[in-house]
């Protein structure tokens, strides 16, 4: 019998791993140094093969419950967020030690919904994610639970992790849970249901066959775990729920093996991140560029730099989408500006050295990145 395939990770480069607090905590009992030190193993070699991964862990509340020695979940929710502060410390040296034990650094991230709702502080968070990543750092994504209000009720980080899977553009998205994956029904109330190995995310008929959250321990359900895949695939990026104490499990997925539901995306990345540019922001503003400027993005590949731009068009900030026109007024690219207008208009025509003395600071040496830039 030929053993079944999922392409998903085999040829992805940029990988979300999200865990759920269950298996972070062993149900509660505290975090579970052996299932960790198991990922960080399978993270780490996974990092060798040449891939960029980020780790998106739950578990700080139910660690912080543990440490505070609360049997049950508090309701309410400035023990919520205080739980949430005493957990954070101790995922973050696990996460930490297991790591180090393979050779790779780690960082803390703590990013909340806001953060990445609001223009410049996902620019913010997508910039250090990209710089940790190039760094061969494994960045810890966690949900920054002390400050936020209502998120910190449902979700069990699914969401976030898709959220991060939008951010850093990556080829796929993993959630780890207790279940083996996707059923046509709740199998634990109907025995004869059917598991789906492979699916369309976003399709309606998966809404339908979730049922409620599953643990007493987070408040992820499958339902949770479809939408975030929804969300995921807006970026081209597919998805894979998979049982998270299945043996090697991430490096069986990279190998190509089928383990867990598959949830593919419709739109290949780059399609994807041209279309959201396209079509869900408001164009903010332009810049025109000089012949020399049209050469090296259309060409080349390269970043906008200040010293191509020759005129700054309208009113933006910074993270704003901006188009990026020839003198001959034909637009060649969008793009997510390093600088608001203002500062723009400063340093239009000046090399990058002279950033930070033009104006007091200097965010990045473009304009616009590459990474932030599609092409007409």
């Amino acid at each position: 019998m030929t053993e079944a395939r999922n392409p998903v990770l085999k040829s992805a480069r940029r990988i979300v791993v999200k865990v759920g607090s269950s298996l972070v905590t062993n149900e509660g009992k505290g975090i579970d140094a052996e299932a960790v030190g198991n990922w960080c193993r399978q993270l780490a070699a996974l990092s060798r093969q040449g891939r960029e991964v980020v780790m998106v862990s739950s578990g700080a509340i139910a660690e912080g419950m543990k440490r505070l020695g609360w049997k049950t979940r508090p309701t309410e929710l400035h023990e919520l967020q205080a739980a949430a502060a005493v957990g954070q410390m101790g995922l973050a040296q696990m996460y930490e030690t297991q790591l180090s034990k393979h050779g790779m650094g780690s960082a803390q991230v703590l990013l909340t919904h806001a953060d990445l709702a609001d223009r410049e502080r996902y620019l913010n968070a997508r910039s250090t994610l990209l710089t940790l990543l190039q760094l061969q750092v494994i960045p810890v994504i966690n949900e920054n639970d002390t400050v936020v209000n209502d998120e910190i009720k449902f979700g069990d980080n699914d969401t976030l992790g898709a959220l991060v899977a939008n951010l850093v553009e990556a080829d796929a998205l993993v959630i780890l849970t207790d279940q083996r994956g996707l059923y046509s029904a709740d199998p634990r109330k109907v025995p004869d249901a059917r598991f789906i190995d492979e699916a369309a995310a976003g399709d309606p008929a998966l809404e339908l066959m979730a049922g409620g959250a599953g643990s007493a321990i987070g408040r992820g359900g499958m339902l949770t775990k479809i939408l975030a895949a929804k969300r995921a695939a807006g970026s081209g990026a597919s998805t894979v729920i998979a049982w998270g104490r299945e043996p090697d499990a991430l490096l069986r997925l990279a190998a190509g093996e089928a383990i867990g539901t598959a949830l593919l995306a419709g739109t290949p990345k780059l399609a994807a991140r041209k279309q959201w540019m396209a079509d869900h922001l408001q164009l903010r503003g332009a810049v025109v560029v000089d012949d020399g400027a049209v050469l090296k993005l259309r060409d080349e590949g390269k970043s906008l730099l200040p010293i191509g731009v020759t005129e700054v068009e309208g009113d933006f900030h910074r993270g704003d989408v901006i188009a990026v026109r020839t003198v001959a007024g034909v637009e060649i690219a969008r793009g997510l500006a390093n600088y608001a207008s203002t500062e723009a208009r400063l340093i239009a025509r000046k090399p990058s050295s002279q950033i930070a003395g033009l104006l007091g600071f200097a965010n990045e040496p473009e304009l616009i990145h590459r990474d932030n830039l599609v092409l007409s």
